[in-house]
């Protein structure tokens, strides 16, 4: 037998489990160089970009523009806050700073305006402050007359207020008064019902037998006689038409030619003329007489004799024309009493 065989060996490592044959062998970690400055850097940056969009937001906000400003003055600042806009025309021109209460007790509202969008604030200038039903608060500015001196740093000016809430309480008092007197004349003992129900006994008196004339006399008998009168009424109007075509005959003649008179009236105004005539005839006398009376004095007694004859002469021929004219009266048609009476 080999001495070898029989020689110690050193004990080395115990051996490795099952499993731990299989995992894998896990590499160690190396350490990151400069890994202080880079994690300095990276919070550096963090800060700036903070810092930068801090900047940027106060930029885009106005804070670095130069502005303006405004006092408003206004007895309740209910539903004013920091930061709301002040509009002209629908665009924001203002925004709120700070809210106050002076010593007067009312409210101070400083709005500052920026610089660019001052033009459009006159002294001339209305402020309002507005409270809606449905939505927040609104101060709006309107400038009805751009040419006025524009308005100074710092101005105080007072704001109307219009509140649409505060019209609810007065608007509901009107509806319960309207609703009240609603009731009271729909009510079954109101006036409204009595007069709906006489209306309906006048529609039926008029659907009646009577009529409308039922309802104006008030019976049926003094209707029937309104109608027996109109009756009678239209009857003598048929006769009249009758004596009155029967005068146009007698005036004017069957053929309805109004040149041709009665026969009758055509000989009296022939008499009339020819009595016409003697009378101017007569008058001549008259003046040749008075004319032979001034030149001739001595034969005044003559022409006074003369005279007389001449107006016994006129007299008479007068009293033919007015036997003439009463004889034109009397055959004249119209000149006859046509004096009708109705029943």
């Amino acid at each position: 037998m080999n001495d070898s065989s029989h020689r110690t060996h050193p004990p080395g490592p115990p051996p490795a489990p099952a499993d731990a044959l299989n995992e894998p062998s896990v590499e160690t970690l190396r350490p990151v160089a400069h890994l202080e400055i880079k994690a300095a850097a990276l919070l550096i940056f963090t800060l700036a970009l903070i810092v930068g969009s801090g900047l940027y937001l106060l930029y885009a906000r106005g804070a670095f523009e130069p502005t303006q400003t405004l006092v408003l003055t206004a007895d309740d600042s209910e539903g004013v806050v920091v930061g709301m806009d002040m509009t002209f025309s629908g665009f924001p021109i203002g925004r709120v700073r700070r809210i106050e209460l002076a010593n007067e007790g009312n409210a101070r509202i400083i709005v500052d305006v920026p610089r660019k969008d001052a033009h459009w604030l006159r002294q001339s200038s209305v402020f309002t402050l507005v409270r809606g039903i449905v939505g927040g608060t609104n101060i709006r500015a309107y400038t009805g007359m751009l040419g006025d001196e524009p308005l100074l740093d710092g101005a105080v000016r007072p704001v109307l207020r219009g509140d649409a809430t505060a019209e609810i309480p007065q608007l509901m008092a009107s509806a319960r008064e309207l609703l009240t007197n609603l009731n009271a004349l729909t009510a079954q003992d109101a006036a409204l019902g009595g007069s709906l129900a006489q209306v309906r006994t006048l529609t039926e008196r008029l659907n009646g037998p009577g009529g409308v004339l039922g309802v104006l006399m008030g019976n049926e008998a003094d209707a029937k006689k309104i109608v027996s009168t109109l009756e009678r009424t239209n009857a003598l109007l048929a006769r009249l038409d009758g004596m009155a075509a029967r005068a146009d005959r007698q005036v004017f003649g069957s053929d309805g030619n109004k040149d041709a008179l009665v026969p009758e009236v055509r000989a009296a105004v022939g008499q009339l003329n020819a009595l016409l005539a003697d009378t101017r005839t007569s008058l001549q006398k008259v003046d040749a007489v008075l004319v032979e009376a001034q030149a001739i004095g001595a034969n005044a007694r003559e022409a006074t004799t003369e005279l007389g004859a001449l107006r016994a002469e006129v007299e008479s021929n007068l009293r033919k024309v007015e036997s003439l004219v009463n004889e034109i009266n009397r055959k004249w048609p119209f000149a006859r009493d046509t004096e009708l009476k109705l029943p």
